[in-house]
């Protein structure tokens, strides 16, 4: 089920973005859409195990390192097993909204989301935030 406009226009009205899967390869979505929201003006963190700072921007390691996760939309581009832990700390920590690129999911993490209560937080199923994003700031 993809994701409500009202759902998306939430999404970007946060105060604070995170990206979940951006990394220095320049050729992969995860780091399109870390440049996509620095484009925009938005303030983002890349979230990433390893990494100190991509395309400029310093990184945490964890959802859990982020300043402000309460107030932090997550994009998430990861493969359907990170994808389904990292739903657990969304719970947890209280994120508000969460963006899951194409790719991201599979029966189960759909299963979790809606076993969870997450299904108002969480897009899905839908197109990603590069091919929605500019449409979505332009009708806000």
């Amino acid at each position: 089920m993809p994701g409500t406009e009202e759902q998306k226009h939430a999404f970007l009205a946060a105060p604070h973005f995170a990206v979940v899967g951006a990394s220095k390869d320049e050729t992969k979505v995860g780091t399109k859409v870390l440049k996509w929201y620095a484009e925009h003006g938005k303030d983002v963190t890349p979230v990433h195990p390893k990494e100190t700072e991509i395309q400029g921007h310093p990184t945490v390691r964890a959802l859990a390192d982020l300043p402000d996760p309460s107030h932090t939309s997550v994009s998430v581009v990861t493969g359907p097993k990170i994808t389904l832990g990292l739903l657990k700390d969304v719970k947890a920590l209280g994120v508000p909204h969460v963006w899951l690129q194409p790719g991201t999911h599979d029966e189960a993490v759909e299963e979790y989301i809606k076993e969870n209560g997450l299904s108002d937080k969480v897009v899905y199923g839908g197109a990603c935030v590069l091919v929605e994003g500019d449409g979505l700031l332009k009708s806000a």
